[in-house]
């Protein structure tokens, strides 16, 4: 990091961040004592919110234009403010010697993510990502946010394009790593499908590299293949595994039982979420969590922001999972709701984003799925649903889908509420009564 006489390097920066160990990129997230980065992107300059960073109590501010270096003695110059927070996050990681557990794949990482500092919460001081931080910005921000008495960290990784995770892998240093999926997501931006799996697999790439180990799920025989040469590999699944556990077909809430643990009735909607728990079963075993500690971990682990939640209304059930979708989360929650055992059910879903070439396909794909069931009703929302052939209702805007489930006076029906963050299918549910 030289860029001139006045820029610091990273030990000067570290000592900095040793005295005051926290960090914003945000100054309306600010608190007094933090260390303000001054990041750029494509319409803003966070170099001119430096001196209302001070202002506003921070301890430092870091600058990588000159022009706003105007307090010597409260900034700090450096040549990229982005890759000084990246480098000071990597030297931060490198004073520990414990596990890192990296987490990335198509669906389930967050919930995954969660579960996991749940179990290794019960028995170790854990930290991990808070809430989906698991970008270039995120990912330097969660390690610089690891105390020094840790014993385990546990990292949330997402990509949209390739190199993304391998970037992320260089700061975070994971020692551990977990692939919950590879499926049809950002097909866009990574260039197909295969382009998911290579980029996905940036993190089993390092783990092979760096001797580390790789928990994978043995019921996909694709991540076996892709796991092939890493050094120490953990398997779980529900057969023919290190870790094996079997769910309750038919819930509305996923139940599962292992030899380890018994049976564990979870807060989680569908068996898609099964290899979720199973994940966070394995690590807590392969770390020595007492299966005591384990089972009520995930009992007492409750999903919130629209992810795998069951919300009631009278005498209907939400099932509101609507955070995000892409064609294969949307398949696996279409199908686990087919498989519910229930009598009047309803579907409303919402158009899916960043499919690029493929989106009119992957559209239809989900049209003609729907039809091979038959439901109470369906609903389709926005997106390229309009352009699309179906017998179904469609309607522009989440907020007619809530007018609409408004004006049907359901009773006793379940009703499955899913699509991309930003058709916000969120609004559909009804207000508390």
């Amino acid at each position: 990091m030289q860029a001139n006489d006045q820029a610091v390097n990273i030990e000067q920066l570290y000592q900095v961040y040793r005295q005051y160990p926290a960090v914003q990129t945000d100054t309306r997230k600010l608190q007094p004592g933090d260390i303000f980065f001054a990041l750029r992107g494509p319409n803003f300059n966070g170099n001119q919110y430096a001196q209302q960073a001070l202002d506003a109590g921070a301890a430092y501010a870091v600058v990588d234009d000159p022009a706003f270096f105007t307090q010597p003695e409260k900034m700090m110059l450096v040549p990229d403010a982005l890759e000084a927070l990246q480098a000071l996050a990597r030297h931060h990681r490198q004073q520990f010697s414990i596990p890192f557990i990296a987490i990335t794949g198509t669906n389930g990482k967050t919930t995954t993510k969660e579960m996991i500092r749940t179990v290794l919460g019960s028995a170790y001081r854990t930290y991990a990502t808070a809430g989906n931080l698991n970008n270039h910005i995120g990912v330097p921000l969660t390690l610089l946010g690891i105390p020094p008495d840790a014993e385990m960290a546990v990292i949330e990784m997402g990509a949209n394009h390739q190199l993304e995770i391998e970037g992320y892998c260089k700061v975070a240093l994971p020692t551990h790593g977990l692939i919950t999926n590879i499926g049809k997501a950002h097909l866009e931006g990574f260039g197909g499908e295969e382009g998911v799996r290579k980029a996905k697999g940036e993190l089993y790439d390092h783990l092979r590299a760096s001797g580390g180990t790789a928990f994978v799920c043995n019921d996909y025989p694709y991540l076996v293949d892709m796991s092939k040469g890493i050094s120490n590999v953990i398997t779980y699944g529900k057969e023919e595994a290190d870790y094996t556990g079997a769910s309750t077909p038919g819930t509305a809430l996923l139940e599962l039982e292992t030899k380890e643990t018994g049976r564990i009735v979870t807060h989680l909607v569908g068996d898609y979420n099964f290899p979720n728990v199973m994940a966070a079963i394995a690590i807590g075993l392969h770390f020595a969590v007492p299966p005591e500690k384990i089972k009520p971990s995930i009992e007492q682990y409750i999903p919130s922001n629209n992810r795998s939640q069951i919300v009631r209304r009278g005498s209907n059930t939400f099932i509101m999972d609507a955070y995000n979708a892409n064609p294969s989360s949307m398949k696996a929650a279409i199908e686990n709701f087919a498989a519910l055992d229930a009598a009047n059910k309803v579907l409303l879903l919402g158009g899916m984003k960043e499919l690029g070439e493929d989106s009119l396909k992957e559209h239809q794909a989900l049209a003609d799925l729907l039809q091979q069931t038959h439901w109470k009703a369906v609903v389709l929302v926005d997106g390229d649903f309009a352009k699309i052939d179906h017998p179904y209702i469609f309607l522009k805007t989440a907020e007619d889908a809530r007018r609409w489930v408004e004006q049907q006076a359901f009773e006793d029906t379940h009703l499955l509420v899913k699509g991309s963050r930003s058709v916000g299918m969120e609004k559909v549910l009804p207000d508390q009564a």
